[in-house]
């Protein structure tokens, strides 16, 4: 058995978050990264858009918060906008510093404009801009001795005074359990601070942009041990995910929208351009309007996806904005200077999670939250395109200077070593994938894009269900990454349905036909969790 690690700091993910708040520790704290696969599996590296911030003439703090709070649906909060907004810009300078190659215009950053912006002020690589930065951020790390690297290990669970008795009063993280995938076992990591970055839960959902890594394990893991979470009812539908039979989750970025794509009927319909029916904005509508456009139009017309076209543009244009998107329609036959790209919405982000401060401290002293697995109050009812890298930097530095602040704690106590003594091999694998399927179809059916009253009991149901055979089979089988990932998955599709079964409006992301209206107040959906 492996002896237990000992850190000062544990971060659980190697997305943005993740790997910004571990590169501004390590030289004051030992810090160790754990990533349940390779350090840039995670969503981070797969954002194409890029890094909204207020950069260009014209542009302001005030336009860019008015643009999140708009398209937030009045559920933003203000203290957080502000300070993701007013933050923005030094983030941006510090990947610059790391050597980020953002694409340039006449010597200048070039900013493009996405949906819900009223100035173009979105820095960009080309349109691979997570995967750039992630890049950059990996090479970094591997160079920084003080930041120990722990690939395919995942996360079981937090270590809180629940398994230390005599540990204190006040609810305390003191590390995780550590499932390392490559050997089968169980490792304590002791840590006095521990920082869950494990992005968000995509997977959850039948058809989503997300990598096979969004399974929602840090917001599982903090409502397991007593965190509060909020908004988990707003997922966020990117509207054009690529369609096609051997394109799995390939997202069209929303640039794409916004340097002039029109999203178009098939030509057997006329190739009608439907958006400006739906919204003034047309194309440039927030995500949720433009989802649920298109929604609208295949159910309509019985359609199995919609068309977008940028084909008006120069070829050369396009080589030089989208190369990555016209390589990959190219190899699945799809020229885009000629013809439109076919589309449908998948899940794409997950708004909620988390409860934090602004310096991503949770309920429990000890544990802190950074990225898509938090509600930090930035996104409201609905994420503004590319805030969410920058909420990532922004709120990892946040919690950087609370844990250099934070007093000392003394010694961290030794939680007791991970028991499997009585749980035997699965015999039956069959169980998880047949559990993980039918989950994913019932909130692909009942919790979409459009929900009711019904269709939200039909899936409290059947999660209840799964609920229980999955607990069953987690209390008597060792642990695998499947498992745990399941685990995780029907505990946030339970968090999901809750929270949407009360809220009693449409608002943003969620959208209700036996509440169409807006009530008058907003509020947060804020979920407690059982009495420790």
């Amino acid at each position: 058995m492996t002896s237990p690690h000992r850190f000062d700091v544990l971060i659980i993910g190697s997305g943005l978050a993740g790997l910004t708040a571990a590169l501004h520790l390590a030289h004051s704290h030992r810090v160790a990264v754990i990533t349940k696969r390779a350090l840039s599996d995670g969503s981070s590296n797969w954002a194409q858009g890029g890094i909204a911030a207020v950069l260009g003439e014209g542009d302001s703090v005030a336009s860019h918060i008015e643009d999140t709070l708009v398209a937030g649906a009045g559920l933003c909060d203000l203290e957080a906008t502000q300070f993701t907004v007013e933050n923005a810009p030094a983030a941006i300078a510090w990947l610059q510093e790391l050597g980020v190659p953002f694409s340039q215009e006449a010597g200048e950053l070039h900013l493009t404009r996405e949906g819900g912006h009223s100035h173009r002020r979105v820095a960009h690589v080309a349109d691979a801009t997570g995967a750039a930065v992630q890049a950059t951020l990996i090479e970094r790390v591997r160079a920084t001795p003080e930041i120990q690297l722990f690939e395919h290990h995942m996360l079981v669970d937090l270590i809180t005074d629940r398994q230390l008795p005599g540990a204190g009063t006040e609810p305390r993280c003191f590390g995780a359990y550590v499932l390392d995938t490559e050997r089968d076992e169980v490792i304590t990591f002791n840590a006095t601070h521990t920082v869950l970055a494990t992005g968000g839960a995509g997977k959850v959902y039948l058809y989503t942009t997300n990598p096979d890594t969004a399974t929602g394990d840090g917001i599982a893991a903090a409502w397991r041990a007593g965190c509060q979470v909020g908004n988990m009812e707003f997922i966020q539908f990117h509207p054009t995910c690529l369609y096609h039979p051997h394109a799995k989750s390939f997202l069209i970025t929303e640039a794409v929208r916004g340097e002039g794509g029109l999203l178009k009927l098939p030509p057997h319909l006329g190739g009608h351009r439907f958006m400006p029916d739906h919204d003034p904005r047309a194309e440039l509508a927030p995500r949720d309007v433009v989802a649920r456009a298109i929604d609208f139009e295949m159910k309509k017309h019985g359609l199995d996806c919609v068309h977008l076209d940028i084909s008006h543009q120069p070829p050369e244009f396009l080589r030089e904005h989208f190369p990555n998107i016209l390589a990959r329609c190219a190899e699945l036959g799809i020229d885009i200077t000629r013809e439109p790209i076919p589309v449908v919405p998948a899940a794409h982000y997950t708004c909620g999670g988390v409860v934090t401060d602004l310096a991503g401290r949770t309920d429990i002293a000890g544990l802190y939250a950074v990225g898509e697995t938090t509600c930090t109050g930035l996104h409201g009812a609905n994420r503004l395109a590319s805030n969410s890298l920058v909420e990532c930097m922004v709120f990892a530095q946040g919690a950087v200077n609370a844990i250099r602040a934070a007093p000392g704690v003394g010694p961290t106590p030794a939680a007791p070593q991970w028991d499997d003594s009585r749980v035997t091999d699965a015999d039956e694998h069959v169980v998880i994938s047949h559990n993980w399927d039918e989950l994913r179809r019932s909130m692909w059916d009942y919790v979409g894009i459009v929900r009711t009253n019904k269709r939200l009991e039909r899936a409290a149901h059947r999660i209840a269900l799964l609920q229980s055979e999955i607990q069953e089979f987690y209390s008597q089988f060792q642990v695998t990454r499947d498992l745990l990932e399941l685990r995780n998955l029907v505990q946030v599709a339970d968090l999901i349905v809750q929270s949407a079964m009360r809220r009693h409006e449409s608002r943003g992301l969620h959208f209700s036909r036996d509440y169409p209206g807006l009530l008058p107040e907003a509020r947060p959906t804020i979920l407690m969790p059982r009495a420790r």
